[in-house]
């Protein structure tokens, strides 16, 4: 039997190996894995539909001899859907939905190896940049219990920093891998656009602006999880070129002398956290010692332009998805279904018309053509990945007069006058003011990591971010598997209940 220890000290693939060489058993990873649950979640609320007696049996009759033979994996109750399982999006609407089918993506995961355990907490349809649903409650921030692990897959970086499996399911449409790697010291990588399957029910997700992959301690298990997902799946809207070797390769390759731009400036000019830009500047000054050339640059793209266009994405697919509500609820949804905030967006979907939507979409490829003339001169972008460290619990969330205002409007249908009044604009720049860095890499599809290379004062991850050209997910393997050997963190782990 594997201790806590034990089994703390392992990635994914070092306890596949062992289960290879028959030092350990499926059974026996599944045991440790469902122990550390039971012990922290309680105090982090990450796994919020344990399956424990079917991973329990998977265990038991074997599961595939690949890459991730045995390892306990979850998945976020968000996106890809398991069949059998709850997928409640987080919403108290989608109580009770059972998804028929297998997503390929989970396909592609089980064919792996990997022995599926339970789903963890998102916000609401994934809108947010914290966990905090009112179906579940919110996740906490292992490092901090008092504090957010980010969103939209918070629930994932929660239980993976807390040690209950080693890598998690998670999704990006907007930072939704990235803010939670930053928030939790993790490392979590966002592919190009089209690497990863959509299928099958799904050609793309929000107009191509979200991808799924994982979160996860190490670097090689990252690299590893994508060779065993990427490729197209039948009627894929997009088509990658295969990469040149195994990701999992070019881990341990060395990335040769990088161009490297920084950048410091906020992109919606607010100010940036002091320990935020402390992690950039340091980040960059290891760059330099390990020879590569770095130089600090303005932002090469426009932040407001960016965050205009994201919002109308934003809006109108909130709208999207609680009209298709109605599949589920038998009816039209109507503001109780969903939380006030869900509503609001939704109701200010509706207020553009499709000219709006076209242009904004159209705005996407503006974005794409200034990064890749960016890419002519550098390799890569290094900003922070968020302009703040991990907030606490409920600050984000509507003060009590914002709330009056939320039921206000929403009762009467007045997305409209919100809209003209100018009071949109102003709460959606406090909605980015503290994740401003990450929806570019959505607009425009490329690649792009945040690695934990930084933690504040109050002992709070801070993760820095690089953003590749399109297609170029080995740059970012081979840079992060160096920074991973030059300052390792896969020891630093916090502490909570269960040893």
């Amino acid at each position: 039997m594997i201790s806590p220890a034990e089994y703390d000290r392992l990635d994914g693939l070092a306890q596949a190996a062992l289960v290879r060489a028959g030092q350990l058993t499926p059974a026996e990873l599944c045991a440790a894995a469902i122990a550390r649950a039971e012990a922290v979640n309680p105090q982090i609320n990450a796994v919020v539909h344990p399956l424990y007696e079917p991973a329990r049996a998977r265990a038991a009759a074997g599961l595939p001899a690949e890459p991730f033979e045995g390892v306990p994996f979850l998945l976020k109750d968000f996106g890809a859907q398991y069949a059998g399982a709850p997928h409640t999006s987080g919403s108290r609407a989608l109580r009770g939905f059972i998804p028929k089918e297998d997503a390929e993506l989970v396909r592609r995961w089980q064919a792996a190896g990997l022995n599926i355990l339970g789903k963890t907490n998102t916000p609401e349809f994934a809108l947010m940049g914290v966990t905090e649903p009112l179906l579940h409650g919110p996740a906490r921030n292992p490092w901090h219990l008092g504090h957010t692990p980010g969103g939209s897959s918070g629930g994932a970086a929660a239980a993976v920093a807390a040690g209950i499996t080693p890598v998690a399911g998670a999704g990006d449409g907007g930072g939704s891998i990235r803010i939670p790697a930053a928030c939790c010291g993790l490392f979590g990588l966002k592919p190009s656009r089209g690497r990863v399957p959509t299928g099958p029910e799904q050609g793309e997700k929000w107009q191509g602006a979200a991808v799924e992959h994982v979160l996860s301690r190490s670097v090689r298990d990252s690299a590893a999880m994508l060779d065993a997902t990427q490729g197209p799946d039948a009627g894929a809207p997009y088509f990658l070129p295969n990469p040149t070797r195994p990701y999992l390769e070019e881990v341990s390759r060395a990335p040769g002398r990088l161009r490297i731009a920084f950048s410091l400036g906020h992109p919606l000019g607010s100010a940036l956290h002091p320990e935020c830009a402390t992690a950039v500047l340091d980040a960059a000054k290891l760059l330099e010692s390990l020879g590569h050339d770095v130089e600090e640059v303005p932002l090469p793209f426009d932040g407001r332009a960016v965050a205009s266009a994201f919002l109308m994405l934003y809006f109108g697919e909130t709208g999207a998805s609680i009209a298709a509500l109605a599949r589920h609820l038998g009816r039209p949804a109507r503001p109780h279904d969903v939380e006030p905030t869900t509503w609001l967006l939704g109701l200010l979907g509706r207020t553009y018309t499709a000219a709006d939507f076209a242009a904004a979409r159209q705005s996407w490829n503006d974005h794409a053509r200034r990064m890749g003339r960016f890419h002519q001169t550098y390799d890569l972008l290094l900003t922070p990945t968020l302009a703040t460290p991990p907030v606490r619990i409920g600050e984000l969330q509507p003060k009590p007069l914002e709330q009056k205002m939320l039921k206000l409007v929403n009762t009467f249908g007045l997305g409209g006058l919100i809209r003209r009044s100018g009071i949109v604009e102003k709460l959606a720049e406090q909605s980015l003011e503290k994740t401003p860095y990450t929806q570019v890499a959505n607009l425009t599809g490329q690649p792009a990591m945040s690695v934990p290379l930084h933690w504040t004062a109050d002992g709070l991850p801070c993760g820095v971010q690089f953003i590749a050209r399109l297609g170029a997910e080995d740059v970012l393997f081979r840079l992060a598997g160096q920074l991973e050997q030059a300052r390792p963190w896969f020891d630093k782990r916090p502490v909570l209940g269960g040893g």
